[in-house]
């Protein structure tokens, strides 16, 4: 299985769909807890989708499940916390919420790739996300765009 991640800031609207459009990726799978905000540019919820299926035929999904929660974020971002110790907590949440038995693989047989906003995966959650299934699900092989 191969999964792909993105993030949207430092990067242009092109930059960002043709680098989707030339992995072939055919389903977006949207992680961020906060998707809406008008920070969020080209990537607002709404905006995504439709820019997703006009530019690169790709379907939007929007899964919550794999965000963290509102006071791990505020904590790390707004207080400037520890990434280890976010890391930590994000990864004590997804045991908690057993999103190795309740997220359907079958949203990974097709060409996809997570969304964050981060502009690299090294501190953001959705390569925790990917380390994690990488762990209890194995055969992931992860690509960073």
């Amino acid at each position: 299985m191969e999964v792909y991640t993105i993030g949207f800031t430092k990067k242009t609207a092109a930059q960002f769909f043709e680098s989707i459009k030339q992995a072939r990726i055919t389903r977006l799978l949207d992680v961020r807890l906060n998707n809406s905000s008008q920070l969020a540019a080209f990537a607002k919820k709404e905006d995504l989708a439709y820019f997703l299926k006009v530019i690169c035929d790709a379907e939007y999904m929007h899964l919550p499940m794999l965000a963290p929660s509102q006071d791990m974020l505020d904590e790390f971002k707004k207080h400037k916390g520890s990434w280890n110790v976010y890391e930590e907590k994000f990864t004590k949440l997804m045991k908690k919420r057993e999103i190795e038995k309740t997220l359907d693989r079958q949203l990974f047989d097709i060409p996809c790739v997570l969304l964050c906003s981060e502009a690299t995966a090294e501190h953001c959650h959705r390569r925790l996300i990917l380390d994690y299934l990488q762990k209890t699900w194995g055969n992931i092989t992860v690509k960073h765009l």
